[in-house]
């Protein structure tokens, strides 16, 4: 039987499907316990993994309690495959959700399993709970197939290919399949005609063929194909095939403390993480996914000129400025860490170092992909204005501290990213800019990190002025080109970083033990970005061997399905929301440039 009261699984004993509007987790045990409907930022129908199965769960599973259980990928897909094998029986249940020919279609849950050998009794409980489990569902009968409505909210039907009763307001059942015997079930919109349309078979194969047709494309051909080519797999699952945005993360509020209040929502488009993700994407030959961000971005731009330092740092997928930050009183959290919040407040904040991550993507998609147009230049030109203006000033950093303002290092170096890139541009390309001021501010910015941001005294630099404390964030210059990877001030900066932040190969981004500089009360785990851009500074810095056993080290501690999270805890274990686009996209440039470095290979492609 299906348990009633299923304890919540890890965060990295989870797979993921999408269809790039929207994402569902699978457990290793057949348990769909988080899934957001339509849109990945919709309230949640199924949120079992922040509370418990009354938070809506869609069990699926044999009844073989001593099998063991795996997950894989079918290759070279976002088509999960969950598998039981004991003496009894071999049960297999494929998940997807379905790619399908209409943009505008609404989100299609497929769910077969087939008994591979034996004899196995399975149970179904579909139980959804509209809005984040606040509005109470009502589960009825119909035809055969059972519809899920709740004021207010979307309605939703469930079909199966095997008699379905309803229980407790859930869809249930039980059923014996016979060796090679199969069953289906197809969750979707109430109206959707495709959810008792019979198409399973051709679904799944154009699902298949679009994801294995997609990472085809990848030009990585290098020692890490496998792993590679996962992440690059997740980026893709999530962007917004309709907006061109990109998401930080799938989930909400998982807590990157066990049982602490570091829990925020990563359902929307950070500029940060998203023109990090033009980078990857371009690494790997994926140049129509870069333009599509970037007439994302162009949306938000030419919205906010004239308004100094007013693009955001965050917005919704839509372009939706406002993301209003709210807590679920009435969910328990993932084990037990609240409080479960929606939305973020970060929305608001002032963090200067997203005009440099914004510009930097504008130059590279510029220089490989869609040359950047005459109205593009001009808010272009009106970005790097801003910079000119507000790059002495403080603000919260990249890591969205919820404590005091400070003139942050990253920030800094960001500002001069920005002009930098702005100036390469307007060069390349002969474009009309005001060279000699957005030169004379790059140069003063620059003498400015090299004054007051290096201590002389610690032989490193300092995350912020006033400050003596290191910061992963600083693993970037070499990355951004502001520091040679071989200059001795750099080399000494990374061995303190070594010295205070790393720990067996991974990277914490800050030291929150005395000062509490984010705000926050505690510690939380190290960051997984952080420890793949170690891995590329150490490999520029030609330590190749250290760098090379720290990747295959990193490596280890991806789930089983080669996803990660945004952090690690003392024992590798994942926190933090998942999978996180930064982890990802850090894993592939780390990859790429590793790779060159072992073969001997000319690396001159930088960021």
């Amino acid at each position: 039987m299906v348990d009633l009261n299923e304890q919540q699984s890890a965060i990295d004993a989870h797979g993921i499907i999408g269809d790039m509007r929207s994402a569902a987790l699978v457990n290793d045990k057949g348990s769909i316990d988080f899934f957001c409907w339509p849109e990945f930022d919709s309230p949640s129908i199924f949120c079992s993994l922040l509370d418990s199965p009354d938070a809506g769960i869609f069990q699926l599973a044999p009844d073989l309690p001593n099998a063991r259980r795996e997950q894989i990928y079918l290759p070279d897909t976002n088509v999960l495959q969950t598998r039981w094998l004991s003496d009894e029986a071999v049960v297999e249940i494929t998940d997807l959700l379905v790619i399908s020919e209409e943009i505008e279609d609404l989100p299609l849950l497929i769910r077969r399993v087939r008994v591979v050998s034996g004899k196995a009794t399975l149970h179904l409980r579909c139980a959804v709970r509209h809005d984040y489990a606040r509005t109470p569902t009502h589960a009825s009968l119909d035809n055969g197939k059972v519809c899920f409505s709740a004021d207010g909210q979307p309605g939703l039907r469930l079909a199966s290919s095997q008699p379905l009763q309803i229980k407790d307001g859930a869809a249930v059942a039980s059923f014996t399949l016979d060796q090679e015997e199969g069953a289906e079930f197809v969750l979707g919109g109430q109206e959707d005609e495709r959810v008792d349309g019979g198409c399973t078979d051709l679904a799944l194969s154009h699902t298949l063929k679009f994801w294995r047709g997609w990472i085809a494309q990848s030009n990585y051909r290098g020692r890490w194909r496998e792993m590679v080519n996962r992440s690059a797999l997740a980026l893709k699952l999530l962007t917004s095939r309709k907006h061109g945005a990109i998401i930080a993360a799938a989930t909400f509020s998982l807590p990157e403390t066990p049982g602490g209040e570091r829990n925020w929502d990563y359902r929307y488009t950070w500029i940060r993480d998203a023109s990090f993700t033009v980078y990857a994407f371009m690494r790997l030959g994926f140049v129509e996914e870069a333009n599509a961000y970037m007439r994302w971005l162009k949306g938000r731009v030419s919205d906010c000129c004239g308004q100094p330092t007013k693009i955001n740092i965050l917005y919704g997928i839509d372009g939706r400025q406002e993301l209003p930050e709210a807590e679920l009183d009435h969910f328990s959290g993932h084990g037990g860490a609240k409080p479960v919040r929606i939305g973020n407040e970060a929305f608001d904040q002032i963090q200067l170092d997203i005009y440099g991550e914004l510009m930097d993507a504008v130059y590279l998609v510029n220089k490989y992909g869609e040359a950047i147009s005459h109205e593009g230049w001009k808010h272009t030109v009106e970005v790097a204005d801003q910079v000119c203006e507000i790059w002495n000033t403080k603000d919260v950093g990249i890591w969205e501290m919820r404590g005091e303002q400070h003139h942050f290092l990253h920030s800094r170096l960001m500002c001069w990213v920005a002009l930098d890139r702005a100036i390469r541009l307007a060069s390349k390309r002969s474009l009309p800019a005001p060279f000699a001021r957005w030169d004379q501010t790059r140069q003063a910015i620059y003498a400015d990190i090299w004054s007051n941001f290096w201590n002389e005294e610690r032989g490193h630099f300092v995350q912020h002025i006033g400050s003596t404390a290191l910061d992963g964030s600083m693993l970037l210059m070499p990355l951004v080109r502001f520091v040679a990877a071989t200059d001795p001030r750099w080399l000494s900066t990374l061995e303190a970083i070594q010295k205070s932040l790393v720990r067996d190969g991974m990277v914490y981004r800050y030291r929150n033990d005395d000062s509490q500089i984010d705000g926050l009360q505690g510690t939380e785990g190290a960051f997984a970005a952080c420890s793949f851009w170690y891995v590329e500074c150490l490999a520029r810095a030609g330590q190749v061997e250290k760098a090379h056993l720290e990747f295959e080290q990193l490596l280890r501690y991806a789930n089983p399905l080669g996803l990660y999270a945004e952090e690690f805890d003392s024992q590798a274990r994942h926190l933090g929301n998942t999978p996180q686009a930064l982890s990802h996209l850090a894993l592939i440039s780390a990859a790429t440039f590793l790779d060159r470095k072992l073969s001997g290979e000319k690396t001159t492609w930088q960021p």
